[in-house]
């Protein structure tokens, strides 16, 4: 793939408490959050995007890291432009004070921009409320944020934070206790269902946080463990993007499969629900 020109994508700022990221807009219905892994809003990131405008929603990306369009791949900008791509937004991201990337037990400070976000969206867009989906760095994200009844559909792809460095990490989420309890509750009460994704071998999703969400969250857990050999091959990386860059995007493919099952998590807790207002 190119560099992306979203030039079908809105651009606008939104501010809230001080902080301001400019957010990407794209079609109609209701809102769904997709807050992208590192480097960026790639254009694999916006490929997805586009598949969640296409059933119905007005899909919205915040554009909190990286340089929003440019593909990180080296048939782009060669093997020196994909290390610089990443190593930007990745020390962006340390020198924030926005992410928490090796604390277990504590929700970052960018999810109450992201919850306010959410609202907004919720707002200007109408439906019985806002879908959420993080990757990777921001694969928790989408938990956090559901303390909000707003979010009706959570979906936790190949979520990597607090990075898995020990053993007790790999079972932590990035996430307060407080805000946990509020989210098992709505669990609990029949009101949410949380997807997660992840490849088995996927070191750095381990399968231990999955135990966790599902220790924590019950039935209203449904994790989706695709088999390494399921990820694209062409793939710069071990198995870990289910759905973009380890994506197969063809009829019977596993990642395919997992990508339609959450478009179907967005269509039933977004679309097949009556409007409240």
């Amino acid at each position: 793939m190119a560099d992306d020109p979203l030039t079908d994508f809105t651009r606008e700022p939104f501010t809230h408490e001080g902080r301001s990221h400019v957010v990407l807009r794209s079609g109609t219905g209701p809102a769904v959050i997709v807050i992208a892994e590192i480097p960026g809003i790639t254009p694999k990131v916006a490929r997805f995007a586009r598949c969640v405008r296409d059933i119905g929603c007005t899909v919205v990306l915040p554009d909190l890291f990286g340089v929003a369009g440019r593909d990180p791949h080296p048939r782009a900008h060669g093997w020196t432009g994909t290390a610089l791509t990443s190593l930007r937004a990745a020390a962006h991201i340390c020198v924030s004070r926005e992410f928490t990337t090796l604390a277990a037990g504590r929700t970052s400070p960018v999810v109450t921009w992201l919850r306010a976000l959410a609202v907004r969206e919720h707002e200007r867009c109408g439906g019985p409320g806002v879908g959420a989906l993080g990757m990777c760095f921001t694969g928790g994200y989408a938990l956090a944020m559901a303390t909000d009844e707003r979010l009706l559909a959570p979906v936790l792809c190949q979520p990597s934070l607090p990075l898995p460095v020990t053993a007790r990490k790999r079972r932590s989420l990035d996430i307060s206790p407080s805000d946990l309890r509020a989210v098992r509750r709505r669990c609990e009460a029949g009101g949410l269902t949380v997807l997660g994704l992840r490849f088995r071998g996927d070191r750095v999703a381990p399968v231990e946080r999955f135990a966790v969400l599902r220790e924590e969250l019950g039935e209203a857990f449904v994790g989706i463990e695709l088999d390494d050999g399921a990820a694209n091959p062409e793939g710069l990386l071990p198995p870990h993007s289910v759905l973009t860059e380890h994506l197969i995007d063809e009829p019977g493919q596993p990642t395919r499969q997992a990508l339609d099952q959450v478009l179907d998590h967005f269509r039933t807790r977004l679309l097949a629900l009556p409007d409240p207002a």
